[in-house]
């Protein structure tokens, strides 16, 4: 069958990513539809618009109603091809002439490429060199992404696997790959739940939930029985058992934020929601001093997806999954938390109204009811020392900003989840890529190619053009049944599903959409549905 593709490949040399664009000025990439749509137009310097049917409206449908208000939707279609294979990877050297055994890239330059590809022809293989494009996005062209060496085509998954069996034998690193995962097939097999809500026919809210202690993890179905939940999804990324990126539950500020990544804002329980971008800016006055804050519930020293303050490296920018570091931090930890990670440096045991009922020279001392502590590493353990005494009070202000530098006011029932990248703004397809940090900085492409370009499951959520809430989850990573999309195909669905905004959620093994009943949809790892940081949960009252 003759592939439809899902992007529009243009220039054939690498093209430079432009600055992060605020989302409120991202450059969107299509009209806003509401039902059947065209595909998306890329941004005017990305070449002309495409313009394609989306083949989830052809789709077969399983409809029930979990709640008054609530439609839960099971979409299926997409067929598998005769062009649906495996194939092997061999992957590249970080070096143009580095060695092949333990080669880490899935992608790299050409010229890289075509010297392995050499390499595998004269060890009796027959290679290929294929070119990794990226689609244009809200705040990047589009352009070529690297290149890949690939070898072999089956119909089976054990002859691909036989196969990079030999290329390990032969000196090369190698993994199996599936073709119809590579996402670049708008009519790969897909499988679609959504759950659509109109909140006030249903009478209830959308609230963020997560455990006993935000430093530990729960089964979404387990949040559901605990809260009387109808229904729920999965949130945040977590790393070291939390979430990551701020977290902000019935107007209090819990999680660090990733400096100008996306999030979703939800007021009115839920009956109020926007994408935007999000800063936070936390300090503290001790002693007459004011230092500013690094984190908030986090373990000091580790920030997950980067995007922090105060000299993080080996960048202040959003970088997905990357961990960046910091030797000298301040760190606030609140009652939601749990223990406190121990370990050297100082910290200020406060109460409730900020004043300081003990100081120790090491960290780990149990959070008191209702006040906080603050923990200090390396040059900020001296200033903490120096300026906190017991008696004293330490004031902590907290600054939250969209995407235009306007002050985000936080009423009782704010809840704001920082996950990202933003996928719908105002009823277009709006990626910020850069400014979300899902395309990594520098020469290694392999994260943004596994993440960001192949398919993967993916979880969303979003608001239809009447005010419905939209908490949608594609299966993925399912040969022949669910393939997964990509970052710009969940766009491209969303919109097409009638969103006007759509945001992210955490997705691949976490991707988990339950009711009461039990789980909707087949989370990709063997094991089921995985423990989650915090989840989104849709309360009867």
């Amino acid at each position: 069958m003759q592939r439809r593709p899902l992007l529009l490949l243009v220039a054939a040399a690498v093209l430079s990513a432009g600055s992060s664009v605020p989302l409120a000025q991202a450059r969107p990439t299509g009209p806003a539809v509401a039902t059947p749509a065209a595909s998306t137009p890329a941004p005017a310097a990305a070449g002309p618009a495409v313009a394609t049917r989306h083949p989830v409206h052809a789709a077969t449908r399983v409809t029930s109603a979990p709640a008054p208000g609530v439609t839960l939707t099971t979409l299926t279609y997409g067929k598998r091809d005769a062009d649906d294979l495996w194939t092997a990877q061999v992957n590249l050297p970080s070096q143009p002439d580095g060695p092949l055994s333990g080669a880490p890239l899935a992608l790299g330059p050409h010229a890289t490429a075509q010297r392995v590809a050499k390499l595998l022809g004269a060890a009796g293989f027959t290679p290929r060199v294929e070119r990794v494009t990226t689609p244009a996005y809200a705040d990047r062209r589009a352009g070529v992404l690297g290149w890949t060496v690939r070898a072999g085509r089956y119909a089976d998954e054990a002859d691909a696997t036989a196969l990079v069996a030999r290329l390990k034998a032969a000196g090369f690193t190698a993994r199996t790959r599936y073709t119809a995962q590579d996402g670049t097939d708008e009519d790969a097999p897909q499988r679609v739940h959504v759950l659509r809500v109109d909140l006030d026919a249903f009478g209830g809210r959308l609230a963020a939930g997560h455990g006993p202690a935000l430093n530990g993890t729960e089964k979404l179905t387990d949040l559901i029985a605990a809260s009387g939940a109808v229904a729920g999804i999965n949130g945040q990324w977590f790393y070291n058992s939390a979430p990551g990126g701020m977290y902000v539950k019935d107007g209090r500020l819990l999680g660090s934020a990733t400096q100008g990544r996306a999030g979703v804002r939800l007021d009115r329980g839920g009956r109020g929601l926007a994408v935007d971008t999000f800063t936070t800016r936390v300090t503290v006055t001790a002693g007459g001093e004011t230092a500013e804050v690094d984190g908030i519930n986090r373990l000091p020293g580790e920030v997950w997806n980067c995007g922090g303050v105060g000299g993080d490296q080996p960048t202040e920018r959003p970088q997905h999954d990357l961990k960046c570091t910091d030797a000298s931090e301040l760190v606030r930890f609140t009652p939601e938390w749990g223990a406190p990670p121990a370990g050297a440096g100082a910290e200020a045991v406060l109460d409730a109204r900020g004043r300081v009922t003990a100081v120790h020279p090491t960290r780990g001392t149990a959070v008191p009811a209702g006040g906080s502590t603050l923990q200090a590493t390396g040059d900020s353990a001296a200033w903490l020392l120096r300026t906190a005494r017991v008696g004293a009070t330490l004031s902590f202000d907290e600054r939250i900003r969209d995407g235009q530098g306007r002050t985000v006011v936080l009423g009782p029932d704010t809840t704001i989840l920082q996950v990202g990248p933003s996928l719908v703004r105002a009823g277009r397809v709006a990626v910020n890529a850069v400014g979300d940090g899902i395309v990594r900085e520098g020469p290694d492409q392999t994260f943004t190619y596994d993440w960001t370009v192949r398919a993967n499951p993916r979880s969303m959520i979003g608001k239809d053009g009447q005010g419905r809430l939209l908490l949608v989850v594609v299966d993925g990573r399912d040969p022949g049944v669910s393939e997964g999309l990509s970052i710009d195909g969940a766009a491209r669905l969303m919109r097409s599903l009638g969103a006007r905004e759509a945001l992210n959620l955490d997705g691949g093994g976490s991707s988990v959409l339950a009711t009461s009943a039990g789980i909707v949809n087949r989370p990709s790892d063997a094991s089921g549905q995985r423990s989650l940081g915090n989840a989104l949960l849709l309360l009867p009252r």
